[in-house]
């Protein structure tokens, strides 16, 4: 296993491997299981980054569910932009649904802060968020938070689903940047 990768212009040295990600996605799910218990949730992965994270995931729920995807993006290079793109939609009913929001990494919170209303609107039966990663001195907004799989510092990080304009997202630890 590399400790140290170069992405474009930038390097970057291991910082979660993969096996602390199994655990927090085990965690995280464990939680999800308990909660859901003789419920179907409607598991709702964010695009592009969540997807390694929500198949990860999906394998370890036990309860019955469905999943449906969104693209919403709002980084460029190692910054988010505070501009959120929604490209593709949601075409589920979700009245009267349990919902969870699958994210990769939460940082300023603008993303769900746009796209958490939209979905209130649609009146289903609670609406929880779930991240794998969670920067709580870069959060920006109020956002609920629901499951978190770890809590990580401000720094910008590769792998996992997790990208520098667009590569690394194949790498199966977490790098973070020198």
């Amino acid at each position: 296993m590399n400790k140290v990768v170069t992405l474009g212009d930038k390097s970057f040295q291991l910082y979660i491997s993969e096996t602390q990600i199994l655990t927090a996605v085990r965690a995280v799910a464990e939680q999800i299981n308990k909660d859901y218990l003789g419920k179907r949730p409607l598991i709702i992965p964010i695009l592009n980054g969540s997807f390694m994270f929500a198949s990860d995931l999906m394998k370890e729920l036990k309860v019955d569910c469905d999943i449906s995807f969104i693209k919403a993006a709002s980084y460029a290079g190692t910054s988010s932009t505070g501009n959120i793109t929604n490209l593709i939609g949601l075409n589920e009913d979700l009245a009267g649904r349990h919902v969870i929001i699958i994210e990769d990494i939460i940082d300023t919170g603008h993303t769900l802060a746009k796209i958490l209303p939209a979905f209130a609107e649609k009146n289903p039966a609670s609406l929880k968020v779930a991240t794998l990663l969670f920067k709580p001195k870069a959060l920006k907004t109020q956002i609920p938070i629901d499951y978190v799989g770890m809590e990580i510092p401000n720094e910008f990080i590769v792998g996992y689903g997790l990208d520098y304009d667009g590569l690394g997202r194949n790498l199966r630890d977490i790098y973070q940047v020198i």
